[in-house]
């Protein structure tokens, strides 16, 4: 596109000839006949730069070139002084009114054509750099949005899983029902120690518990659903499909198992009897979220985690119960003793519980 430019002067002859030398140049020009009308014409023509005469009746050059500086539309169109005042005091104070140039009258029509030039690259040049922040501007809220996105994730999934998920998050979150596996974990004798130990005692432990049981949900790339002081619930196979979901949750639980061996050693050793019990069960149940607007949480309803959670409350310490239908699924790869039946609060029936010991 031809660039614009603004002429404003009060005499009728020096228009004629600014516009007589700009419009062989292609130059798309706008008269203004005064400061009042430079500013009106200014906001609508929005010229790439103005020639703006230095005296001039109502408001005088340094005026309207004030009054352009203080608009943020306005504060990067270059201008021209034109005057026939050429003393130094008056040179500086147009640049200081915001000037980007001055030309004498009577002026070199080559010299003041190249100084139209002159101010028309800087223009293209200011432009490209307001583009260029408004393109980064818009990258950083996207980027600071997918932060934002996967903090909101990581509360859920471990970060490889939750960098996938990003791109479907709220499709992967409505309600749906799917066949899982539920972990409960928890801690026998852990009332016991959160009675009798200072508050920042137990904060302390549970911190490093956490940290060390979440390392594992995090390598076996479970969905950690919540955290109930010592009690943690995992979910394997959504929201992201996961074919070994059963076998990947017994791994994972035979690994807490090991490492919560290796710290009970040492809890001894501080007064802490505490050991891991844990519940696993597979089969169908509806996921998505729950909760308002502004706090939602993910989670499971239906018999299934119940079952997980009543095997979990059941199992001793260094135990990992799970039932007959989810043994089926396991039985080729995973040692097991074989439980007598147990009955548990909430489900009616006798359930037929097993012990996982070992992989195969």
């Amino acid at each position: 596109m031809p660039a614009k430019v603004l002429i404003v002067d009060d005499e009728p002859f020096n228009l004629d000839l600014l516009e007589q030398e700009l419009m062989e140049h292609d130059y798309i020009i706008e008269r203004a006949v005064d400061g009042i009308d430079a500013l009106t014409k200014a906001e609508a023509f929005n010229p790439d730069v103005i020639l703006l005469d230095y005296m001039m009746p109502k408001l005088n050059g340094v005026e309207v070139l004030k009054r352009l500086r203080q608009s943020e539309r306005h504060t990067g169109i270059p201008v021209i002084l034109l005057t026939a005042k050429a003393s130094q005091e008056d040179k500086i104070a147009g640049l200081d009114a915001g000037a980007d140039d001055y030309v004498t009258k009577p002026f070199d029509s080559f010299e003041l054509l190249a100084r139209v030039r002159a101010m028309l690259r800087i223009k293209q040049m200011h432009d490209a750099l307001e583009e260029w922040n408004r393109t980064l501007a818009a990258r950083v809220n996207q980027q600071v949005a997918e932060l934002q996105r996967m903090e909101r994730l990581k509360r859920y999934l471990s970060p490889q899983i939750a960098k996938t998920v990003l791109g479907n998050e709220e499709h992967l979150f409505k309600t749906h029902r799917r066949d899982i596996t539920v972990v409960f974990l928890d801690l026998r004798g852990f009332t016991a120690f959160s009675d009798n130990a200072e508050p920042e005692e137990v904060m302390d432990f549970l911190r490093r518990y956490h940290a060390e049981m979440g390392s594992l949900v995090f390598k076996y790339e479970g969905t950690l659903e919540r955290f109930m002081g010592d009690g943690i619930v995992v979910i394997f196979n959504d929201p992201l499909p996961c074919e070994d979901h059963v076998e990947r949750a017994a791994r994972m639980t035979i690994e807490m198992r090991d490492r919560v061996k290796e710290m009970r050693a040492t809890w001894l050793k501080m007064g802490y009897d505490l050991d891991l019990g844990v519940g696993v069960a597979a089969g169908y149940a509806t996921l998505g979220t729950m909760g308002f607007e502004g706090r939602m949480d993910y989670g499971t309803i239906g018999n299934l985690p119940n079952l997980a959670a009543r095997l979990c409350a059941e199992a001793k310490g260094g135990q990992i119960l799970t039932d007959l239908k989810t043994m089926s699924r396991l039985d080729h790869l995973f040692d097991a003793e074989a439980l007598d039946e147990v009955r548990l609060k909430g489900i009616s029936r006798p359930v037929a519980a097993y012990n996982l010991l070992r992989i195969k």
